[in-house]
């Protein structure tokens, strides 16, 4: 999901920190995560999907209520649902919250092992990672005009040699252009691209 983004090392070091996985939205606007990571067991994930706990969990509550870090057993929030408690049974017993960002585009992680809780350092070493990855990950506020106008082309039905001609540039340059396009708005497909463009107001 991430890949060639500059984002992998980091997300590799979140995976050494916490050995039963980790939940981390970037950049959240609007509910939806600018970019989401989540390697938790896939049973576990899936459960908390089809529930629909995100609006009930206490370390989401939290992690938009405040920034810094906490440890999962230190949430004192109602957990009306139990959402702590199952989650232990899929391995996840002890972890750590970490909130970092303007809460109109808050980054919010939760981290996870089943042997102990976290130490103070391994916490530390987790914020670090996270506000690293945060910072790297910012949407961008604008495009530029030439990649504006290429992802218009495409979203209006050009196909790329048509549009390159429109422009009077070679195909090949203006793949260039939708790459870049791709590239800084963190996604893979041009498609993705367009939506993206339009959901932060760029095109």
């Amino acid at each position: 999901m991430t890949e060639n983004f500059g984002l992998d090392l980091g997300l590799a070091k979140l995976s050494d920190l916490s050995p039963n996985g980790f939940a981390l939205g970037l950049h959240i606007r609007y509910a939806s995560a600018h970019i989401m990571i989540q390697t938790y067991d896939p049973r576990w994930s899936q459960v908390y999907t089809e529930k629909g706990y995100m609006l009930a969990d206490p370390m989401v509550f939290w992690g938009f209520g405040c920034e810094g870090t906490i440890r999962w057993s230190e949430l004192d929030l109602p957990d009306r649902h139990g959402i702590l408690d199952q989650a232990a049974s899929f391995g996840l017993r002890f972890g750590a919250a970490v909130a970092h960002g303007p809460t109109s585009s808050r980054t919010i992680g939760g981290f996870a092992r089943d042997d102990r809780e976290f130490t103070d350092d391994e916490i530390a070493a987790i914020q670090t990672l996270v506000i690293e990855l945060h910072d790297k990950s910012t949407p961008p506020e604008q495009l530029t005009a030439a990649q504006r106008m290429a992802l218009r082309l495409i979203a209006k039905g050009s196909r790329h040699a048509q549009a390159a001609s429109m422009l009077g540039i070679s195909e090949s340059a203006f793949k260039a252009r939708l790459r870049a396009a791709r590239e800084r708005l963190f996604v893979r497909t041009t498609a993705e691209a367009i939506q993206r463009a339009q959901e932060y107001n760029l095109l």
